[in-house]
């Protein structure tokens, strides 16, 4: 009977049902990742201008040019600063509201739909908003804190300011969506933990230090690699908000691939970038890999 069985799953696996069942699905990521990942590489060898049809191979000149460009530089360390400005307030926000909300809370709901609905607005319009607020002579900002008796700096036009107010808007839109599964770790941690440890009469820091800090670290580092992905790929704020500027303040290392590709159009250059970005991404999410088996989180 066990050998009948084995001949018949045997005969389900054959080519045609591996062509059916393989590669099917797998076209979508042929197409649409593997298909312009590869052509994106070939074009970093050349000195294509977007236009025109014809080029020339330049080899690792763009990648030279590139590491010796001191903008790159800058945009690398706008994308450092940027990623560590985000991600930790982030996590810790969104651990915060996810604290603040455990219990039977009246309008727990509520509180959770206000706190999410950032998440679901779209980039574009939000930092449109945002750039509203942020003006130096009408904004809402700077109208606040003139109430206060302190004068506002040009948030999104002073070099000083500028990084910090995309900082911001970023944090206010990523810390509802880091509360959400910190919420459902947290509905998660047994009660008995909890239990014991008012028999021990631990307080309110001790709860947080000894329960749960401990069973939602596995959560946090799910956070913690995917806000730091996603901080080397954002775009959008920066784009509404300051078009990298003052002076390259804002420029990060995916708006300088725009500014490379697209008003500079120089694809060579534009496609070396992009591949270093995805190297960078994956010794990023290798070496956090790497971290959560040796911690094992």
């Amino acid at each position: 009977m066990k050998s009948n069985c084995k001949k018949s799953y045997e005969r389900k696996l054959g080519l045609k049902e591996f062509l059916i069942y393989f590669l099917v699905p797998l076209t979508p990521l042929i197409i649409f990742w593997f298909l312009p990942m590869i052509t994106s590489i070939l074009i970093s060898f050349t000195n294509w201008n977007y236009v025109s049809p014809n080029f020339d191979v330049v080899g690792i000149d763009n990648y030279k040019g590139i590491l010796q460009d001191e903008f790159f530089w800058q945009a690398f360390k706008n994308t450092i600063i940027f990623g560590v400005g985000t991600v930790v307030p982030v996590l810790f926000f969104g651990f915060i509201f996810a604290l603040l909300l455990q219990g039977n809370i009246k309008g727990k709901v509520i509180y959770q739909g206000f706190l999410f609905s950032p998440w679901v607005t779209p980039m574009v319009a939000m930092s449109i908003v945002w750039s509203w607020m942020l003006r130096g002579d009408v904004g809402l900002i700077n109208r606040i804190l003139e109430i206060f008796g302190i004068n506002g700096p040009e948030w999104l036009s002073n070099e000083k300011t500028a990084m910090f107010a995309v900082i911001m808007v970023t944090i206010w839109k990523n810390a509802g969506w880091a509360m959400l599964f910190y919420t459902d770790a947290m509905s998660k941690i047994p009660k008995s933990l909890f239990e014991v440890g008012e028999v021990e009469g631990i307080n309110t820091f001790e709860k947080i230090k000894y329960i749960y800090f401990p069973m939602t670290k596995r959560t946090t580092f799910f956070l913690l690699i995917m806000n730091l992905i996603t901080s080397i790929q954002a775009y959008d704020q920066f784009s509404v908000l300051t078009r990298g500027g003052p002076a390259g303040s804002t420029r990060t290392l995916l708006y300088l691939f725009y500014q490379k590709a697209f008003e500079e159009f120089n694809m060579g250059s534009a496609s070396a970038i992009s591949l270093i970005i995805v190297i960078i991404t994956a010794i990023l999410s290798l070496f956090m890999i790497h971290m959560k088996k040796r911690l094992d989180v």
